[in-house]
């Protein structure tokens, strides 16, 4: 298989679909691996390391995605690149196609095959989302705490506190991987941190390891109370599938918050969990509403992109090679974790809650692939 790794074209995005170690496995495997000239740069990796892994290095977008069928990216493709895709490639990446109608809309005419990151999964678990998951849970409190200085627009108060003076109120809004990095890291930092959850267990867990912390079970009336208390608030709620976040903080809600206090909306790529939330980026990151200061970066990772390739392709790497070494119809019929994955097959939508978001037509994967 010729396998192709493009440089991404996202606002701020600097992190790569593989490493050059990837490459040299891959190499091994038997296959081609076609990579965009200083598709590596930004995550530390340059192209002689990858010539030096076998890879063939390319001068253009267009020359990589005609020599290439199996598409590994990182982020989901952007208007420039919806010219190059075509029905014979197989596209792994995130999508979060949630929020973005035209690129569903594009894939499903394009007839390929897209398998998104963010929707495979095993055991229960989103092997491909949590590293991510975790880093961005890890950057939020710190992200946080820079911005609630008086220079950032923030209320002026420090999230460790000071001798005789509280800690910053942190809020962390849900309790998966995002939200347990960001209960560690807000904690260490000396915040008084309050986790709230639709459900006891991973409270249990986070009261097992970290006592000091306050839970939560959720209702919207004790969100709101806890919302008017807090200096930062971290959201990291996830509907398992692909679908979009639920407006958790209303407008009203919002309005009810200190002035100067920080939103860290971790969940923008599924469309965000407040009615005020919308896509930053890294470049311009914060906007004010309410007097809330919002960011909402879609890519939050891609700050560390190094820490971020190598945490990333440590988990995608064994489904690249299924996918390559069997065939992308054989490694989806052979592995359930991976045919959860895809999105859109032949033009076709195969994920339910894509669909019915767009109310588009849903097709069952294991019909089209039978």
């Amino acid at each position: 298989m010729i396998i192709g790794i493009p440089k991404e074209v996202k606002t701020d995005e600097f992190r790569v679909g593989a490493t050059p170690l990837n490459v040299l496995e891959l190499i091994k495997d038997g296959h081609s691996v076609v990579i965009e000239k200083c598709a590596g740069e930004g995550s530390g990796f340059s192209d002689d390391e990858y010539l030096k892994a076998g890879a063939t290095v390319v001068g253009s977008a267009k020359t990589l995605y005609d020599k290439a069928t199996l598409i590994v990216k990182v982020k989901e493709p952007q208007p420039s690149e919806y010219e190059l895709l075509d029905e014979k490639h197989t596209l792994f990446c995130y999508l979060h196609l949630a929020p973005l109608k035209e690129l569903t809309s594009v894939l499903v005419k394009k007839k390929l095959c897209a398998i998104a990151y963010e929707t495979v999964v095993r055991d229960g678990e989103l092997p491909l989302l949590k590293p991510m998951s975790q880093i961005a849970g890890r950057m939020a409190p710190t992200v946080a705490a820079h911005l609630l200085s008086r220079y950032q627009g923030g209320e002026g108060v420090l999230i460790s506190g000071a001798h005789g003076v509280e800690s910053a109120n942190v809020l962390i809004i849900g309790a998966g991987n995002a939200g347990y990095g960001a209960t560690e890291v807000a904690y260490g930092l000396g915040a008084n941190v309050t986790v709230i959850n639709r459900s006891s267990p991973k409270l249990e867990e986070i009261k097992k390891s970290l006592p000091l912390v306050k839970t939560e079970l959720y209702s919207a009336s004790k969100l709101d109370e806890l919302l008017k208390k807090s200096d930062v608030v971290v959201s990291t709620v996830l509907v398992h599938g692909g679908a979009t976040t639920p407006k958790l903080i209303t407008k009203e809600m919002l309005e009810g918050m200190k002035k100067g206090s920080v939103l860290v909306d971790i969940t923008i790529d599924q469309g965000g969990i407040s009615e005020s939330s919308r896509p930053t980026t890294h470049t311009d990151p914060v906007f004010i509403d309410s007097g809330v200061l919002h960011y909402c970066v879609a890519n939050m990772p891609g700050a560390y992109p190094k820490t971020a390739t190598l945490a990333l392709t440590n988990a995608t790497f064994p489904y690249i090679q299924k996918l390559a070494n069997s065939g992308t119809l054989e490694a989806i019929k052979n592995d359930l974790s991976l045919e959860l994955g895809v999105n859109v097959y032949k033009g076709h939508i195969t994920n339910p809650a894509i669909a019915e978001i767009f109310n588009m037509e849903y097709k069952k994967l294991e019909v089209l692939i039978q």
